[in-house]
């Protein structure tokens, strides 16, 4: 390109915002070097300009730029603005009636409507005095705004120490967006003698602090510390109140220590009334190569059970350096839940433990080579009993050692051997009626797919190895060891059919694709073995297409079987998206299934029950899903799931689910039945409100009303089994919630606790928090506030 080619381009190009005029000379620029190369690619560079932060050894190096309507001074000494006088430098504008900068000490005196923008925070006033580089000087009678919070107020005086640090005396702080009207006073506010606020660290720090919301104020704080982002920090957060009919008043005062970027730790000091103190800690850490949290609570003298009560839950994940041991991958955890007593689980319902009366202690070790994988374990429980309703104790895996190797489409064909190796403990294993034990178990299988764009045709030969040793001879036939083996062979085949298909005035791909599903596995006997982990299979479409009836490996079911079925789908043409889905599929038994569990009976059935499913998603909005199991035989269900929910939006969700279970007791007509219904809806739409939502936090005025909860009632005992139900209002500036939760633990007993918050958006959160009971109860909850990447300074850029 000729110089005077560019010269002209230059000359006549139009005004470009500075995104696309960056772009633009960065263009120019890779053209320009490539004067002799025409065909070599442009290269884009990166530019300082639009940095989001600019490093300080770069803020002395770059240009300072003044405008105004009248510019007089001398060279390399003063210069001085009259009349809507503007100054920048970097992230740096100010803006004045009158500007006066003195080059030699690098400092500005701004008076008359003096606006400050420092990377997007905001500072307003009559006068300014200010060194522009380490922007030290003061502000007198300001108005300031944060742009992380949103958050501002006024101050008789601002002190700027340097770039991130400031001085308030007399000043006030909300993040209650103004509004223009005669009288506005923000929902809360802080007053304080001095207020110092880091921007780096994002704290502020209060001394003789006094809170006011509502116009109600609280006694004069001798210093208070509140977050000026996101982000965390150390010092003690807001108490957590609540009451409770076994803790009676549960008040929480928690200090949180941000021990590093990557590791902290929470105390949470805990007094029930009713009780006693709960200390409880919290230690989180993450690593490049490891990660994990420990939590332990201590209660001494419990004065609801008269004794001492502590919890412990941790879990460690770690990646070890796998090549050093010549393997692909080394990974390994370790997970310890344990509690003092069985009442634990009853007297606090609020543990980490993702299983109230069953709690996992497991350490294991996996690792991949190759087609080759495996893991070593050790897994064991700890029970907490309850009299009324007793649960028998699963063994223990003190070890467990698993080899597998798989090769898939290894000449057509697939390829796969699971190999494991357990030991199972149990303190009283004659509970169970049987002995601690050793197996060794081993499947291998082999299947070659036959694959069409319209069919598929599988068929796979499965063979089951058995071992074990017993510490004590059986009950059953005194054996001390025994072996099994059985092979299985399985065709698995099906068409699928596509059409176009208009239904309700929509356009749909429609497929039919029917399924049949044989398996074939000789008769061996069982029912003298243990049960070690084994369980009968549920009934559902997960589990009609499998070859065994029953889950873990001390149990092979005998079949004969051919399994049928047929699914059809309508497909969205345009997207892809399921819009609807219908299915239904039996079992023909052609001879009985003898190989049972323990006080079993055969299984004589020719046809087992229907299964009818069906899920729409019809549009974003409307989901409905249902599972019907039909008995032909008494024509009768033998179990119906039937959920439907509704969610036009965010903060507005509705779903409900109906559940059926029968009884398998024979001389039984009974089952279960409950219904579940959660939601989160506005309560504004009752009253003429409905379309006018901007979210939580974007409303002005009123404010916005939330009904929010779960209840789950039981049919059978006509009684409400687990429930919450509360309100939370949105007041831009500020949260609040009241919160009722009542959780079963027991057949008569029940714990029920109501919880208070009120959120200062920005600022601190005071009473007990519900979002943890919320977001476990109700299906998309949305919480009014989400902690999300800060703004940025280009977002209040002027």
């Amino acid at each position: 390109m000729p110089d005077l080619n560019r010269a002209a381009w230059r000359r006549c190009r139009p005004p470009l915002p500075l995104a696309l005029l960056t772009l633009a000379l960065l263009h120019a620029q890779g053209a320009w070097a490539q004067d002799a190369d025409l065909d070599a690619p442009l290269v884009l560079k990166r530019t300082p300009q639009l940095a989001e932060t600019i490093p300080p050894t770069l803020r002395g190096q770059l240009p300072t730029f003044v405008d105004g309507d009248k510019i007089s001074g001398r060279p390399d000494l003063e210069t001085v603005v009259e009349g809507n006088a503007t100054l920048r430098r970097g992230d740096l504008s100010l803006r004045a009636d009158r500007l006066e900068y003195y080059q030699p000490d690098d400092r500005a005196r701004a008076t008359g409507n003096v606006r400050i923008n420092q990377a997007g925070n905001v500072y307003e006033g009559p006068e300014l005095e200010l060194k522009i580089e380490t922007f030290e000087g003061f502000f007198n009678k300001v108005r300031y705004r944060f742009l992380a919070t949103g958050g501002g107020g006024d101050a008789e005086r601002i002190d700027f120490v340097d770039s991130n640090v400031s001085v308030a005396r007399m000043a006030t702080y909300t993040t209650c967006r103004p509004e223009d009207y005669p009288g506005w006073m923000p929902a809360w506010l802080l007053s304080a003698a001095t207020l110092t606020t880091d921007t780096e660290d994002n704290v502020g720090v209060a001394t003789n602090a006094r809170l006011t919301f509502m116009g109600v104020s609280t006694p004069p704080f001798p210093s208070l510390s509140f977050p000026l982002s996101n982000d965390r920090k150390t010092g003690m957060l807001p108490p957590i109140i609540g009451i409770d009919n076994v803790n009676g008043v549960d008040i929480t005062t928690p200090y949180y220590w941000n021990i590093a970027p990557n590791r902290d730790a929470t105390l949470y000091p805990t007094l029930m009334s009713k009780r006693g103190i709960n200390l409880g800690t919290e230690f989180r850490y993450l690593e490049e190569k490891y990660s994990g949290e420990i939590r332990a609570d201590y209660m001494p003298d419990d004065r609801l059970r008269d004794r001492d009560r502590w919890g412990i839950w941790t879990h460690h994940s770690q990646q070890f350096d796998a090549k050093y041991f010549g393997l692909d991958s080394l990974v390994g955890t370790l997970s310890i839940n344990r509690v003092s007593d069985n009442d634990y689980w009853r007297d606090f319902t609020r543990t980490p433990s993702l299983t109230q009366r069953l709690l996992a202690n497991d350490g294991s070790l996996s690792w991949a080579k190759g087609d080759w994988s495996g893991m070593a374990r050790a897994l064991s429980y700890q029970t907490l009993q309850y009299a009324p309703a007793p649960i028998v104790p699963p063994y223990d895996r003190m070890p467990q050692i698993t080899a597998n190797y798989s090769q898939l489409d290894w000449n057509g064909f697939d390829f796969t051997v699971a190999n494991d190796y357990t030991r199972f403990e149990a303190k009283n294993p004659f509970v169970q009626g049987q002995p601690n034990g050793e197996r060794v178990f081993s499947l291998a299988s082999l299947s070659r797919p036959f694959l069409t764009p319209g069919t598929f045709i599988t068929p796979k030969v499965m063979l089951n190895a058995t071992a074990y040793q017993f510490d004590a001879p059986l009950l059953t036939n005194a054996a001390t060891s025994a072996t099994r083996v059985v092979p299985t062979f399985s065709l698995d085949s099906g068409l699928i059919f596509e059409r176009d298909a208009n239904y309700f005035g929509r356009s749909f791909r429609q497929t039919l694709e029917p399924r049949a599903f044989y398996v074939y596995t000789p008769f061996r006997n069982q029912n003298y073995l243990p049960v070690y982990d084994t369980a009968q299979n549920d009934f559902n479409f997960a589990t009609i297409y499998t070859e065994n009836a029953f889950s873990g490996n001390d149990r092979i079911s005998d079949s004969n079987l051919l399994t049928l079925g047929v699914t059809t789908r309508l497909i969205d043409p345009e997207t892809g998206a399921e819009a609807a889905r219908f299915g239904v599929a039996q079992r023909l038994r052609f001879a009985d299934q003898l190989v049972t569990m323990p006080g079993g009976v055969p299984v004589t059935d020719r046809l087992s029950d229907l299964l009818l499913g069906a899920q729409i998603n019809w549009t974003s909005k409307w989901s409905v899903d249902g599972t019907v199991q039909y008995n032909p035989d008494t024509q009768t269900s033998a179990r119906t799931a039937l959920s439907a929910r509704y969610n036009p939006g965010p903060y507005r969700t509705v779903s409900a689910a109906y559940r059926y279970q029968a009884d398998t007791t024979p001389t039984s007509n009974d089952g279960n039945r409950s219904i579940d219904v959660t939601w989160q809806w506005p309560l504004n739409d009752l009253w003429g409100d409905k379309g006018q939502d901007l979210g939580p936090g974007r409303g002005q005025g009123g404010g916005r009303w939330y009904a929010v909860g779960r209840l789950n009632y039981s049919l059978e005992s006509s009684k409400l089994t687990d429930g919450v139900l509360g309100f939370e209002y949105d007041g831009c500036c500020w949260i609040g919630r009241v919160v009722v939760e009542r959780v079963t633990t027991g057949q008569v007993t029940a714990n029920t606790r109501i919880m208070f918050q009120l959120e200062l958006v920005g600022f601190a959160s005071i009473g007990s928090s519900p979002k943890r009971t919320l977001t476990q109860n109700i299906q998309r909850y949305t919480p009014m506030r989400q902690p999300g990447i800060g703004p940025s300074r280009f977002t209040n850029y002027d």
